[in-house]
C-alpha cells in the first residue's frame, strides 16, 4: 500500500508541474509539445547523492553507572558532516558519557572522533574527526534554512537504523512548529513521517534541495510512523558557542513562563501580546528582582515579546538563555493593571547533570543532586548526593536501599560531595576485615531513616 501511494503522489507531483507549465502564456504549443515532465525520483536521488557521501555511522563506547557499578555498554547512532574540517553534528544522547567515539564514513574511511560541544538540553551534539595533516578531502553537507519549510514539503530521513548502516526513508513534513513540553526547552520540533528508527538518532533530515533541514532525534515505535528533528536554524543559533566554549552558555532567571491562551489548561488571560509568569523558581534571579507569579512581560530589555499560545515559548526561552549573564535587565511588566519595571540579573545555568561516582563492594553509585536534572530531590536538599544506581543481586540492595535516596550521613559523618562520600568509601574498604558494616542516614521521600549494610560479601567474585 506503501509504494502504491508513492506512485500516485509521485504522478500528481509531475502532472501538477506539467499543467503549470502547459498554461505559460509564453508557451505556445511548440513549447508545450517538447515540455519535460519534472521527474520527482530524480529530484530526490540529487538531493540523496549530495547529502549521503556526508552521512556518519557512529560507535561509542559508553560509561554509565546506573547499573550500580562502573559499567560499558557499546551505543549507535548516526551523524552528519558539515564542514571541511571534519566537524560532524549528531545527538547529545548519542556520545554522552562516551570514553571513545568511532566513526565510519559512506566510502569506507574511518576514524576516531572527540567531542567539540554538547547541549543537553537541545539533544545536540558537535565531533570533530581525528584526522591527520594528509587526509583526503572529506565530503559535508549544507545546512539549510528550516524556516522555509511548510507542511506537506517532501524530506528524506538519512541514518543507520537499529545499526544497520546507511539508509534513507522519505516522507513529508507534518508540522513545523510541533511543541513538545517534555522534550525541548528551548526549541520546537520538525514533525515528519518519514521513519526515524533507533539508530537513526543524530541523523540529517533532508529537504528536495539537498540541504540540512534538521538533525532526527525522537521518533516514535507505535501509531505509524512519527519522529521529530532539532530544526536547522535553531542549530545554526548554537553553534558557535559549541565551537567556542564547548557548551551552549545559557543564561538563568528561574522563570516559568505561561502562555496567554493556555489551551491544555483551559486558562485564558486577557489582552493581546504579553507572557504571563506562571511562577519564578526559589532563590533565582527572577525572584529577587521581585517577579511574581501572574506578572504579564510585557518588555525585556526594550524589547516587546508575546506568547499567545504554547508554541510561542520555546523561542521566547532561548531569547531570554541568550541575555548577558550578571548584568542587570530592564524587564516591564504589567501587575493588577499597573506598568512597572523591575531589573533582573541572569546568571549561568551551570551544569544541567551532577557528576557520578562507582562504590564497589557497597553495590551501588551515587551522583550530586543536580537543581536541572533531579528538581525533585533538590526540594528536599540544595546540595548532597544521592543513590543513583543499585546493582541486583548486591549489598545495597539486600538492605533495602533505593534509587533516589538522599545520603545525609554515613558513620555519622555528614556528606555533602561525592568526595566526602569517596574517602568514607576507600576507609571502609581498606578495613573490610575488621568491620563490614556501615550506618547510612538517608533521607527519601522526606523521611529520614537508618540504614545499616553489610558489605562482607563480595559479589563480583561470585
Amino acid at each position: 500500500m506503501k509504494n502504491v501511494m508513492i506512485v500516485v503522489v509521485v504522478g500528481l507531483f509531475a502532472g501538477l508541474v506539467s499543467s503549470a507549465d502547459a498554461q505559460s502564456p509564453q508557451d505556445g504549443p511548440a513549447a508545450v509539445t517538447g515540455l519535460e515532465t519534472l521527474d520527482f525520483r530524480q529530484v530526490v536521488s540529487e538531493a540523496k547523492d549530495k547529502v549521503f557521501p556526508a552521512l556518519v555511522f557512529i560507535k561509542c563506547v559508553q560509561q554509565t553507572h546506573e547499573t550500580g557499578k562502573k559499567s560499558s555498554q557499546e551505543v549507535s547512532g548516526s551523524g552528519v558532516l558539515v564542514s571541511a574540517k571534519g566537524e560532524l553534528l549528531t545527538n547529545w544522547h548519542v556520545v554522552d558519557k562516551a570514553i571513545e567515539i568511532r566513526c565510519l564514513l559512506a566510502d569506507g574511511r574511518h576514524y576516531d572522533a572527540e567531542i567539540v560541544g554538547t547541549d543537553k538540553d537541545i539533544d545536540l551534539a558537535l565531533v570533530r574527526l581525528k584526522m591527520d595533516k594528509k587526509h583526503e578531502p572529506l565530503p559535508f553537507a549544507k545546512l539549510g534554512d528550516s524556516s522555509a519549510l511548510t507542511e506537506g514539503e517532501f524530506v528524506m530521513a538519512m541514518g543507520a537504523p537499529w545499526g544497520m548502516s546507511r539508509s534513507v526513508s522519505i516522507g513529508i513534513i507534518s508540522c513545523t512548529r510541533r511543541y513538545l513540553p517534555d522534550n525541548g526547552e528551548y526549541s520546537l520540533w520538525l514533525q515528519t513521517d518519514a521513519a526515524i528508527s533507533p539508530g537513526n538518532s543524530g541523523g540529517p533530515l533532508v529537504n528536495t534541495a539537498g540541504q540540512v533541514v534538521g538533525i532526527n532525534t525522537l521518533g516514535v515505535m507505535w501509531g505509524g510512523d512519527m519522529g521529530f528533528s532539532i530544526p536547522s536554524n535553531t542549530i545554526k543559533q548554537l553553534l558557535p558557542q559549541l565551537r567556542k566554549h564547548g557548551k551552549v552558555n545559557w543564561s538563568w532567571t528561574g522563570l516559568q513562563l505561561q502562555p496567554l491562551r493556555d489551551f491544555n489548561r483551559n486558562i485564558y488571560f486577557s489582552g493581546e501580546d504579553g507572557v504571563i509568569v506562571a511562577e519564578t523558581d526559589p532563590e533565582s534571579p527572577a525572584r529577587r528582582a521581585g517577579i511574581e507569579a501572574g506578572d504579564r512581560i510585557m518588555k525585556i530589555d526594550g524589547v516587546a515579546v508575546s506568547a499567545v499560545t504554547e508554541e510561542h515559548l520555546p523561542a521566547l526561552r532561548r531569547r531570554i538563555g541568550m541575555l548577558a549573564k550578571h548584568k542587570p535587565v530592564p524587564i516591564e511588566l504589567l501587575r493588577r493593571g499597573d506598568l512597572m519595571t523591575v531589573e533582573l540579573t541572569p546568571r549561568e545555568k551551570g551544569e544541567v547533570e551532577g557528576e557520578e561516582l562507582d562504590c564497589p563492594r557497597w553495590d551501588l553509585t551515587v551522583k550530586e543532586i543536580n537543581q536541572f536534572d533531579n528538581a525533585d530531590l533538590y526540594f528536599y536538599r540544595k546540595q548532597d548526593v544521592f543513590i543513583y544506581g543499585i546493582k541486583y543481586p548486591g549489598n545495597a540492595s539486600n538492605t533495602g536501599l533505593r534509587r533516589n535516596d538522599i545520603l545525609l550521613k554515613i558513620e555519622n559523618q555528614k556528606v555533602q560531595t561525592l568526595d566526602d562520600v569517596k574517602k568514607i568509601h576507600a576507609e571502609a574498604i581498606e578495613n573490610v576485615k575488621t568491620k563490614h558494616r556501615v550506618l547510612l542516614s538517608v533521607l527519601r521521600q522526606g523521611l529520614m531513616r537508618q540504614v545499616v549494610p553489610d558489605f562482607s560479601r563480595d559479589y563480583e567474585k561470585e
